[in-house]
């Protein structure tokens, strides 16, 4: 993959960067030596590294404006990063960039059970929020898979969703307000606890913008009364297509479960060495989950049972309490350590309609014996949200470029479906050279002027969202301008 040129004089200056940004900040939020600054080379996307010139660690919002200001005035490219758990690239620095980092960043800073709003510095963790609630029966929706590490400052930057998103929504319909520094160090506040905001709609812009137009240090969050109860029932077929035949069905007769969760073979035999959760032998489960009162709950699975019995599934299993609900979620909960624990791989995560999903599948394992490559399919069912994994050897030469090949082709297949190339990852580094294949000229024009106006110098997460070629004209254009 691709990554522009290190700015020569940017490098020629580190000594002058790294003592102004010292005197902003405590000695030990500055990280220059190269040997430290390895820790920040890569995210979860681990395929592709570069060590920063440095990386911050500031503490307060005052702080991350110093930052910017230093780097704005420098012309030093600023990478915002959360926890690293980004699978796009969404934190890869480059050679002459500073990483900036919200770790320290996590106290909770205001809790209104009354209006059922908490306010929360981004660098704080999306379990530790429903952590600080739940003591009063309250919890925040969003749950990405990586959740018990990923940042909130993260899941703002890629609009993470997660298994329970069907129901739920994902981060965009859980944020109400940020405060975002910009490039420059101009502070600024976007939203608030309350529903929704007068004027332009800049909180749908700020939530799934990577990074691009600033960096959010305060989140104001929506949570959530917890149910009266919840209950999964797992479900096995002979194929891929009639799982994703029988999630259609559930969806089109105007069922509502919180989270309807896929995984086939490949994922099941993995996760089963790996966790042992005991899921039956078969080539594809899903894992349906309702809440509710008991009432709702059996009325609910009651029809959803129906439906299923009509794919003639090998096994129905509906969880009688709540160690086997942990039972049955417990691979589902494992399945990307599972998978690592046997290979290298590559997660993608486009997004089709769910009506699509049987010759999405099915086209995916075709493309799978085209490339070589096996592929575990393990995903959010229930919103459309793919999450393809391609295995390959790493140390293997071209397996790499065969996986990014076959990935690009799984991701177009997902757009002519009329899907899209990202449902909760981002598009980081993975995506930006198939962001042609969504989008026309003009549109791509449309979001490149937004980038201007909000960082009129494109020093912000460079070389992510946006083709290399045409990102890196518009950077030098505004060099030029200056």
């Amino acid at each position: 993959m691709q990554m522009p040129a290190p700015d020569s004089t940017v490098l020629t200056r580190k000594a002058r960067i790294v003592e102004r940004l010292l005197s902003v900040l405590p000695a030990d939020a500055v990280i220059h030596d190269p040997a430290e600054t390895r820790a920040y080379e890569c995210d979860a996307l681990t395929a592709y590294r570069c060590p920063p010139l440095a990386a911050v660690l500031p503490a307060t919002t005052e702080e991350v404006a110093a930052v910017l200001r230093i780097c704005h005035e420098e012309g030093v490219p600023v990478v915002p990063r959360g926890a690293g758990t980004s699978l796009a690239g969404g934190a890869l620095p480059t050679a002459d960039s500073v990483i900036l980092g919200v770790a320290r960043m996590n106290a909770v800073l205001e809790t209104d059970y009354d209006n059922r709003v908490i306010r929360v510095q981004t660098g704080r963790t999306n379990l530790s929020v429903t952590g600080a609630v739940e003591e009063n029966d309250f919890f925040y929706a969003p749950d990405p898979s990586s959740q018990l590490a990923c940042a909130i400052a993260g899941n703002i930057a890629m609009n993470s969703g997660g298994a329970h998103c069907l129901k739920y929504g994902v981060t965009t319909n859980n944020l109400l307000g940020v405060t975002m520094v910009q490039m420059d160090g101009t502070v600024v506040e976007i939203g608030g606890a309350h529903l929704d905001s007068g004027g332009l709609d800049l909180l749908g812009l700020i939530c799934g913008s990577e990074g691009q137009l600033g960096v959010v240090t305060e989140a104001t969050l929506r949570i959530l009364r917890k149910p009266e109860g919840a209950r999964p029932v797992l479900m096995g077929f002979d194929s891929n297509e009639v799982a994703g035949a029988c999630v259609s069905d559930i969806i089109k007769a105007g069922l509502l479960p919180v989270a309807i969760e896929f995984m086939d073979r490949p994922c099941i035999r993995a996760t089963e060495d790996f966790a042992k959760a005991g899921y039956p032998d078969c080539e594809a489960l899903l894992i349906v989950e309702v809440e509710g009162s008991e009432a709702e709950i059996d009325e609910q699975l009651g029809l959803i049972l129906q439906i299923a019995r009509r794919h003639d599934p090998v096994e129905l299993r509906e969880a009688k309490d709540a160690d086997e609900a942990a039972r049955i979620w417990l691979g589902r909960k494992s399945a990307f350590g599972a998978m690592g624990n046997i290979n290298d791989y590559m997660c993608l995560d486009g997004t089709i309609p769910v009506s699509e999903l049987p010759y999405v599948l099915r086209r995916i394992g075709e493309l799978s014996g085209e490339y070589g490559l096996e592929v575990a399919n393990v995903f959010h069912a229930g919103d459309g949200n793919m999450h393809p994994l391609i295995l390959f050897d790493a140390n293997a030469p071209g397996q790499l470029e065969k996986c990014e090949a076959l990935g690009a082709e799984i991701l177009k297949l997902c757009v002519e479906v009329g899907g899209c190339l990202t449902g909760e990852h981002g598009v980081g580094i993975e995506k930006r050279d198939l962001m042609v294949d969504q989008y026309a000229p003009d549109d791509l024009e449309a979001q490149m002027a937004v980038k201007d106006v909000f960082d009129d110098k494109w020093l912000l997460n460079p070389a992510k969202v946006f083709p290399l070629a045409a990102s890196e004209a518009r950077r030098m254009s505004a060099l030029a301008a200056e």
